[in-house]
C-alpha cells in the first residue's frame, strides 16, 4: 500500500537519506515492479531538479498528461527537489566516461555522489556500474 502524500516536502526531508532516480519515481507512480521498494524509502528521499524535469517530461510524452497535470502529479509526491549545483555539474562531467549514461542518469548519480547518499533506480544498466555504495536497484535482476 502506498504512503499518504500530504506532508510538505520541506517538513519531510531536511537532509535526505536517499535520492530517487526518475525511473524509480515513475515505477512508484505507475505501481510497477519495485514500487514497494520505493515506498519503503519515500519519506526519507529527495529528487534532483534534473530528474524531476525528467519525470514531468515522461508523464507528458508517455503518459499523455498536460504539463500542468504532470507537474501536479510530481508535486503531490511532496519530494524535496534538490538544486543541481556547480559541484554536481563537475561530477556529472566526470561521469561521462561511463558509456550509455544519459545526461539525466549522470546528473542523478552526481547528485548522490556529492551528497554521499544512495540513489535508487529501476534502470537495469545502473546495476552494472561499479558504484556499489551509490546505486541501489529497486527491481531484482531477471
Amino acid at each position: 500500500m502506498k504512503k499518504k502524500l500530504n506532508e510538505k516536502a520541506s517538513e519531510r526531508v531536511p537532509n535526505p537519506e536517499a535520492l530517487l532516480d526518475a525511473s524509480a519515481v515513475l515505477a512508484w507512480l505507475q505501481d510497477e515492479p519495485g514500487a514497494d521498494e520505493v515506498d519503503k524509502i519515500l519519506d526519507v528521499s529527495a529528487i534532483s531538479a534534473v530528474n524531476a524535469t525528467e519525470v514531468v517530461h515522461k508523464l507528458i510524452t508517455r503518459g499523455g498528461a498536460t504539463r500542468e497535470k504532470a507537474q501536479s502529479i510530481l508535486d503531490q509526491l511532496s519530494l524535496p527537489v534538490l538544486d543541481f549545483t556547480d559541484q554536481m555539474s563537475r561530477e556529472c562531467a566526470d561521469l561521462s566516461r561511463h558509456a550509455g549514461l544519459s545526461l539525466g542518469d549522470r546528473a542523478c548519480l552526481a547528485t548522490a555522489i556529492v551528497l554521499g547518499i544512495p540513489v535508487y533506480s529501476a534502470d537495469r544498466r545502473w546495476g552494472t556500474l561499479a558504484m556499489p555504495n551509490t546505486v541501489r536497484m529497486i527491481r531484482k535482476a531477471p
